[in-house]
């Protein structure tokens, strides 16, 4: 799925509380630790192309950094931690495993399959890319219901209703 959908779907779902700009990044983050990453640098060096980069063409610390991002296991264990520390942020944080929820039934095998279970196991499913229509225009149509769902609340708690 595209960065900006994940950022859009962390708002959504996980800032309703508090920290609706930290829920976005945390919807965001599993990509851009990677491939912002990778952005930025290519920006920098002014190698930056847009569109998704073939494989030959990625740096080899992209895929350890697309791993650690994407798994189940970390995600949950870092936002255990920081529980500990600081709950009011922990909830904000769910964005970051919503985004390996979308990533993996999305990414085929070919390119950046999701290692959801990583480091303790590497299993993979061999999804339908998120790019076919008949996904991306599911996923559009969530989050605009979803947003408009959000304004709806907030404009009722705004009149007392």
């Amino acid at each position: 799925m595209d960065t900006f959908s994940h950022a859009l779907w962390g708002y959504g779902l996980f800032g309703i509380r508090k920290y609706p700009k930290f829920a976005a990044l945390m919807g965001a983050m599993p990509d851009l630790i990677s491939f912002g990453a990778l952005m930025l640098a290519r920006v920098i060096d002014g190698t930056y192309r847009w569109g998704k980069p073939a494989l030959a063409t990625l740096p080899d610390w992209i895929y350890p950094a697309y791993t650690v991002g994407h798994s189940f296991v970390i995600a949950f264990a870092v936002i255990g931690l920081v529980a500990i520390w600081r709950k009011d942020i922990a909830f904000a944080m769910l964005g970051w495993p919503f985004h390996i929820t979308l990533d993996f039934p999305f990414h085929s095998l070919q390119y950046f399959p999701t290692p959801m279970f990583w480091p303790v196991s590497d299993y993979k499913i061999d999804g339908i890319p998120w790019s076919n229509w008949y996904i991306w225009l599911p996923n559009v149509a969530g989050i605009i219901l979803l947003l408009a769902y959000r304004q709806r609340q907030k404009r009722k708690r705004q009149q007392g209703l």
